[in-house]
C-alpha cells in the first residue's frame, strides 16, 4: 500500500463514466495524482479494509451496478461486515467509484463540490 499521506491516488476503473469525470476534474484543477485501475492494477485486503474503516462498507458497496444486480440472491442476502472485504476483492466492480485517497482522507464517489473542498479548503 502506498503512503496516501503524501500521494493523491484515484482508484477506479478506467472506462467508468464517473471515474472519467473525476479524472477530468483533477486534470482541469492541475491536481497531481496517480490513477490506480482496480481491475488491472489489482487490490489488496489492506486497501479495502482501510476504505471500509474510513467510510463504512455500506457506502463502499455499489448496489446500483450491474455486478451487484447479477449476484445470486442468496449471496446478496448474506452480505455483512464479516464477509464484505472478500466479496469486494472478488468483485472489484462492486466498489463505488471512484475512491480518492488524499492526505489520509478517503472520498467515495465524485461530486465536484466535495473534491473542491478537499483540494481548496
Amino acid at each position: 500500500m502506498t503512503d496516501s499521506m503524501t500521494e493523491t491516488i484515484l482508484y477506479g476503473i478506467k472506462n467508468c463514466d464517473t471515474v472519467k469525470k473525476a479524472r477530468r476534474w483533477l486534470d482541469e484543477q492541475q491536481v497531481s495524482y496517480r490513477f490506480h485501475d482496480v481491475r488491472t492494477d489489482g487490490l489488496d485486503i489492506q486497501m479495502v479494509e482501510h476504505w471500509i474503516a474510513a467510510a463504512g462498507w455500506e457506502k463502499l458497496l455499489n448496489k446500483a451496478g450491474t455486478t451487484w444486480r447479477k449476484l445470486e440472491p442468496n449471496v446478496k442476502e448474506q452480505v455483512s461486515a464479516d464477509n464484505i472485504v472478500h466479496l469486494l476483492l472478488e468483485y472489484p466492480a462492486m466498489i463505488k467509484r471512484p475512491v480518492l485517497e488524499h492526505r489520509g482522507d478517503i472520498t467515495i464517489g465524485f461530486k465536484p463540490d466535495i473534491y473542491a473542498s478537499r483540494f481548496n479548503p
